[in-house]
C-alpha cells in the first residue's frame, strides 16, 4: 500500500509542481488542500459502509476492487517492460505540464484567484489520489483497520512531499514501472486470495496460500513480459526496462 501511495504522490506532485511554478503557489497549493479534503471526506463517508458489510460480501467487493486496480497497474508494467508502452518519464511530464500552464492565459503575481493553477491542481490530485483512496478502503475495511490503512497512505504522501519540498522538483529517478509491476502483483495475488474466500472457496493452508499465490502471479507477468519482448511483430513505442 505505502508503494500504491508513493507512486500516485510522485505523478501528483508533478503536476502541482509544475503549475506553482509556473503560475501560481498559492493557488496551486489551494487546489491541492481542497483535493485533499474530497479524498479525506470520501474515505470517511465509504470506509464504515464497507466495514458493514457481512465479511463474505465485503471479500467479493474488496476482490474485485483490488483485481481491477492491480490487474490494471500490472498490465501497463508489463507493456512497459516489454517495451509495448513508453515509460513515464516524470522529467518530461513535468515539462509538459509547465509548457501547458506558462502557455494558459491569466496567472503571474497580483492576478488574483488563478482558475488554472487551481483547477489543475485540484484535478490532478484528486484523480491520482481516488485510486489510493479506495485501494486503502478495500485494504482498510477487509482487516477492519481503515485508520490505519489511511496513516499508512498519509506517510507515503508525506514522504514524497517532503523529498519534493527538499529538491524542489519531480522525482525522476523514481523506479516508477518496478513499483509499479510489484504493487499490481500484491494487488492482484490479494484480489485472487480474498475474492475466492467470498465466493467460498478455502484455500490451502489459509492465509500460508499468500506465500504460493503472490510468487505464482510475478512469474506469470515476468513470463508475459517474456513472450511480448520475442514476439516478431511488435511495435515498440518505448525502451524496455
Amino acid at each position: 500500500m505505502f508503494l500504491a501511495c508513493a507512486v500516485e504522490a510522485v505523478e501528483a506532485l508533478t503536476i502541482v509542481l509544475a503549475v506553482g511554478i509556473t503560475r501560481s503557489w498559492r493557488w496551486a497549493l489551494t487546489g491541492l488542500a481542497a483535493a485533499a479534503v474530497a479524498l479525506a471526506v470520501i474515505v470517511a463517508a465509504l470506509g464504515p459502509a464497507l466495514s458493514a458489510l457481512p465479511i463474505d460480501a465485503l471479500r467479493v467487493v474488496v476482490g474485485a476492487l483490488l483485481l481491477v486496480f492491480g490487474l490494471q497497474w500490472l498490465r501497463k508494467a508489463v507493456l512497459r517492460a516489454a517495451g509495448l508502452k513508453a515509460m513515464r518519464d516524470e522529467a518530461k511530464a513535468f515539462a509538459a505540464e509547465t509548457d501547458a500552464a506558462r502557455a494558459a492565459p491569466g496567472g503571474g503575481a497580483g492576478a488574483g484567484f488563478d482558475a488554472y493553477a487551481f483547477t489543475i491542481a485540484f484535478k490532478g490530485v484528486l484523480l491520482e489520489g481516488l485510486e489510493v483512496a479506495f485501494i486503502v478502503l478495500t485494504f482498510g475495511a477487509s482487516q477492519h483497520r481503515t485508520g490505519l490503512a489511511a496513516a499508512a497512505a498519509g506517510l507515503a504522501v508525506a514522504v514524497v512531499a517532503a523529498t519534493g519540498v527538499v529538491v524542489h522538483a519531480p522525482l525522476a529517478r523514481v523506479p516508477e514501472n518496478a513499483m509499479k509491476f510489484s504493487v499490481g502483483v500484491m494487488l492482484t495475488s490479494f484480489g485472487i486470495f480474498w475474492g475466492a474466500e467470498g465466493a467460498g472457496a478455502s484455500w490451502p493452508g489459509g492465509d500460508a496460500a499468500l506465500l504460493a499465490i503472490i510468487p505464482g502471479v510475478a512469474v506469470s507477468a515476468l513470463a508475459m513480459v517474456r513472450w511480448l519482448r520475442r514476439l516478431p511483430s511488435r511495435s515498440s513505442v518505448g525502451a524496455p526496462a
